[in-house]
């Protein structure tokens, strides 16, 4: 990764990556995912999860699928309307030249299409967006980078629907989503300010970045009315759909697939071409159900135990501490999504702090290694795609600070505030 180039050549990644397919059309994550999926019905097929806990765990996450699948096509769709393309175009153009108001701005983006919309989002569709207008401002693509890769994982705090994680922590202690966002506003935005820290020292500052000015790239308008349409069309779903989240309770999957429904209908009128099967986010659902079989097999035979001797049952600051080092470690060296629900397994009910903790841990800390996180892991990929250069010492250290500093404040912030 140390040796790409820091340029964009289209041509030669899209060759990259078809060589980088297997024969039957599938990456090597695809086949990592669906041999997730294989292992998990294995382990109910021979028993080593019984049926009705298997069918338990897919009841569960079945409304978190509806929402994790219809939330994708949407952002999908209005990214293809070109509505992420206006805005960032609009705010560099706001930041007229200046890189501290530019700062600014694109922490702000980034954070609130995390926080409304989802981390994934944030690392498949404003990624790409923020590298692509790298080119045309002649901004440093390196920033632009880092900054939506650390704020897809340390803005995922505040709202149910920001985090999968979230989903399933708000159900556990049963809190809506304004519920939620009352506890975790003040951990979301000690986070915030210690990401916002990091990134200006570590890559935004003028010795990082390389140059004083940037150039204001031209704004990006419809050429015709059916552009125009689906732009306002799937912007205006979007809004919708942020408007219904406090609103709507537990049942966010439907106000998603509806919102979903709304931008799929406008592509149906005016771009039919543009509708695939490949907008269906298989890879992330099959993945998910995967993890659900896994992750509850292990728990019985030994995982569970360890995660008790790593969080222990304390319900005080001790305990909380401890939960979210656990499960920030485990998401580094694993992944964010197991570490969660291995350590959910293990905290008592009660212990509400303790398990929103362990929330804090594997939401703000899968920034130190690639694969801590499936948006860390998007955001690196669109980085090499676009020939953006990520050195790995400089991603992992500076990663680990961050991990180090949010956590702790986030923690504490929580501890403090409840």
């Amino acid at each position: 990764m140390a040796g790409v180039p820091e340029q964009v050549d289209c041509p030669e990644h899209e060759e990259a990556a078809r060589a980088k397919r297997s024969r039957f059309g599938l990456s090597i994550l695809d086949s990592v995912r669906l041999a997730l999926l294989l292992i998990g019905l294995l382990c109910v097929l021979t028993g080593l999860l019984p049926r009705d806990e298997a069918v338990a765990n897919m009841r569960r996450i079945g409304p978190l699928l509806l929402f994790l699948g219809s939330v994708i096509v949407l952002a999908e769709l209005t990214r293809q309307a070109k509505v992420f393309d206006v805005i960032a175009h609009r705010l560099a153009i706001l930041g007229r030249g200046n890189y501290v108001a530019l700062f600014f701005l694109c922490v702000l983006f980034a954070s609130a299409t995390t926080i409304l919309l989802n981390l994934d989002t944030t690392a498949v569709l404003i990624t790409p967006v923020m590298l692509a207008l790298a080119v045309p401002a002649r901004i440093p693509p390196l920033p632009l980078a880092m900054t939506t890769l650390w704020l897809a994982n340390t803005a995922s705090l505040l709202l149910p629907v920001s985090n999968l994680t979230n989903l399933l922590a708000a159900n556990r202690v049963a809190l809506t989503a304004t519920e939620f966002a009352g506890r975790m506003w003040a951990p979301q935005l000690a986070s915030l300010a210690a990401t916002m820290l990091c990134l200006w020292i570590w890559y935004w500052r003028r010795g990082r970045r390389g140059s004083d000015r940037y150039v204001p790239p031209e704004p990006i308008r419809p050429h015709n009315a059916k552009e125009r349409t689906l732009l306002y069309t799937t912007a205006g779903a979007c809004l919708l759909f942020i408007l219904a989240i406090p609103l709507v309770g537990d049942r966010i999957g439907i106000a998603a697939a509806l919102a979903a429904v709304i931008a799929v209908v406008a592509f149906a009128v005016f771009d039919r071409a543009s509708l695939r099967l490949s907008l269906i986010p298989w890879q992330l659902l099959v993945f998910v159900v995967g993890l659900f079989l896994v992750v509850p097999t292990l728990s019985r035979f030994g995982l569970s135990d360890a995660m008790h001797r790593l969080i222990g049952g304390d319900s005080g600051v001790v305990g909380a501490f401890r939960a979210a080092g656990a499960g920030a470690g485990l998401s580094n060296v694993a992944n964010n999504l197991p570490a969660y629900t291995a350590g959910e397994a293990v905290v008592p009910e009660e212990n509400r702090n303790q398990l929103l903790a362990l929330l804090i841990g594997t939401n703000v800390a899968p920034i130190v290694t690639p694969w801590a996180s499936l948006a860390t892991l998007l955001c690196l990929e669109f980085c090499r795609t676009h020939g953006v250069r990520v050195p790995l010492p400089r991603f992992v250290l500076t990663g680990l600070g961050l991990a180090i500093l949010a956590t702790t404040g986030a923690v504490a912030t929580l501890l403090i505030t409840g």
